[in-house]
């Protein structure tokens, strides 16, 4: 932070930054081609620390944009291939080249299929996490990120052991990719079940509501054309009587 500061006051920007560390990626390559690796070892941290400068520097100055995050991912992807590529180059020049504690023959052939498989490895690291993020699940599970890579093949090529730092980064880059990948697919299977857990709530719900009929009164009625009632005679025929038709005089109770 107090290297940045100065640098953001100076008015360097961050894609300044990232356009520095690519250059510096592509030097490294060429000193490691050349078989200077330990050299190149320190080259690696300096180009790997100021790759790390530009996101800071977009921090300080609060000058953070959806492009220079593109292109500080897209430059690193380049930075990393490019110094593997210098290490390919030396492995490729020295057919005889041998580490004292590196166990199989052919070392060549092994470090040619290191390379090839850490420059496969590193790339799905960044792809899983990038595709994740596009699907809107956030992915930063892993044991070997940008800066843990960097770490390592720095070591390796620093203390001589690069062969051994090539088959480190081979196997956990891909480890940690496999990782990525099994993390998005329990993010996936966590949230189809909350969503089938909600949906079953809510058939409960509206269940629940319509399990109360409505209450219907039905008005009982009388069947005229039958004789099945026996208070309803139908068609009462007037019956003969000897009383005279009331008068005026009888009162009603």
């Amino acid at each position: 932070m107090y290297i940045v500061q100065p640098l953001a006051r100076s008015g360097v920007t961050p894609n300044m930054l990232t356009g520095i560390g690519l250059v510096l990626s592509i030097l490294t390559a060429v000193v490691i081609a050349q078989g200077s690796l330990v050299l190149g070892g320190w080259l690696v941290l300096f180009a790997g620390i100021f790759d790390m400068f530009d996101g800071a520097m977009a921090r300080v100055q609060n000058a953070a944009t959806t492009f220079g995050a593109f292109l500080d991912s897209t430059i690193d992807r380049y930075s990393e291939s490019i110094i593997l590529l210098g290490l390919l180059i030396y492995a490729l020049q020295h057919p005889n080249v041998h580490d004292v504690v590196w166990p199989a023959p052919f070392e060549q052939g092994w470090m040619v299929t290191l390379i090839f498989v850490s420059v496969v490895g590193s790339l799905m690291v960044s792809y899983t996490k990038a595709r994740a993020e596009g699907l809107g699940i956030e992915c930063k599970v892993g044991l070997l990120a940008r800066p843990e890579r960097v770490i390592l093949l720095a070591l390796g090529l620093i203390t001589g052991t690069g062969i051994w730092a090539l088959a480190l980064l081979a196997v956990l880059s891909n480890v940690t990719a496999i990782e990525r990948m099994l993390a998005v697919w329990l993010s996936v299977r966590r949230s189809a079940h909350a969503q089938v857990a909600q949906s079953s709530r809510q058939q409960s719900h509206e269940q629940h509501d319509t399990s109360k009929p409505e209450q219907r009164h039905s008005i009982p009625y009388t069947t005229l054309n039958t004789g099945t009632d026996k208070n309803v005679q139908s068609n009462p025929r007037p019956l003969p009587s000897s009383v005279s038709p009331l008068n005026e005089g009888i009162k009603h109770e």
